[in-house]
């Protein structure tokens, strides 16, 4: 009884000293950042195009110069401050992705390129890997039962 009384006195105090987050502004912020990577995509790919790729490899290049330059930028430690203020804005897209595989590892580097780098690489992204595949297996078994039938 003792023990369920200090856990609400803790959730009251934490709900009550805890700043509220504006929520508004944040979805803003979010759309407008999240936009903004999507209109340098879209830039990117209309110059891969113009430069003579074709389309299908400018998407490729698109998504790869994408990887680079959040991958660059949290090597950079830029990547962070900038999602302070973007929030899901670059969380989302495939920059976020690449910020998730890239943080472990510079949190790491210190314990070596095996133990630290090589183990911990994977730590954030590692479930969304799997999960990925997970689904991606099981909407091909659907897919091949559904179309048995058809």
């Amino acid at each position: 009884k003792e023990e369920r009384m200090d856990k609400e006195i803790y959730k009251e105090t934490v709900a009550k000293r805890a700043p509220k987050s504006p929520l508004f502004i944040d979805c803003l912020k979010a759309f407008l950042f999240g936009g903004a990577i999507c209109f340098l995509s879209q830039w990117l790919f209309f110059l891969y195009v113009f430069l003579g790729a074709e389309e299908k490899s400018a998407g490729t290049l698109v998504t790869v110069t994408l990887i680079f330059l959040a991958a660059l930028l949290t090597g950079l430690g830029l990547f962070d401050r900038i999602a302070r203020h973007a929030g899901a804005g670059t969380l989302v897209p495939v920059t976020g992705f690449a910020n998730s595989v890239v943080s472990p590892a510079i949190d790491t580097k210190s314990e070596g390129l095996v133990i630290g780098v090589g183990s911990k690489i994977f730590t954030i992204a590692g479930p969304v890997i799997l999960f990925a595949i997970l689904s991606g297996a099981i909407y091909g078994v659907i897919y091949y039962i559904v179309t048995l039938f058809s």
